[in-house]
């Protein structure tokens, strides 16, 4: 950096750093590392168009940008970012999945747990013809919540998950770890 010693991007490309270099402020010499993979994948010519591009506030958040990129195109050349991120989107909907799972079964063994409470009083005006109220009686009531607890993955539908799980469905993109 003009003069003393110059920046990661300047020794790598071996030329002299300008008092002006793009790169100095984001590349320091002490990590040549960062500088070389964001270079072996966008080219320093592509990288410095990209930052005198943008305005001085948001250049180091775009370095950094350009840094995780970068770093994801060497593991995943293909996918890159998008990769890890299909990824983790698929393991949270897979936990949310579970957690709706424990959730249901929660409710099962709290209603088998609790006696079912009758109403006192019925208010007949507030209702429609049509609907009659419905009543179970206590072996009824159990016997439907066994019956719903050891089929619960039958009962459920998770419309979100679907949303995110159409990103994964060919089995040839899911893979154990990205960072394995």
């Amino acid at each position: 950096m003009g003069g003393s010693s110059p920046c990661a991007s300047c020794k790598l490309l071996r030329r002299r750093c300008a008092k002006d270099c793009i790169f100095a402020p984001y590349f320091p010499s002490d990590d040549p590392h960062k500088f070389a993979i964001v270079h072996k994948v966008f080219g320093a010519s592509n990288v410095s168009k990209m930052l005198q591009e943008l305005p001085v506030h948001q250049r180091g958040d775009a370095v950094s940008s350009l840094v995780y990129e970068a770093n994801a195109r060497v593991r995943d050349p293909v996918y890159g970012c998008v990769g890890a991120i299909s990824f983790l989107q698929n393991q949270v909907s897979q936990l949310q999945m579970q957690l709706a799972v424990a959730q249901a079964e929660i409710l099962c063994i709290q209603m088998q747990q609790e006696p079912p409470t009758l109403p006192t009083q019925i208010d007949h005006h507030h209702q429609d013809h049509d609907q009659k109220p419905l009543l179970l009686s206590n072996t009824a009531t159990s016997s439907t919540i066994t019956n719903f607890s050891t089929n619960i993955p039958q009962y459920l539908t998770f419309s979100s998950s679907s949303n995110i799980n159409h990103v994964m469905q060919d089995p040839t993109l899911q893979r154990e770890s990205l960072w394995t």
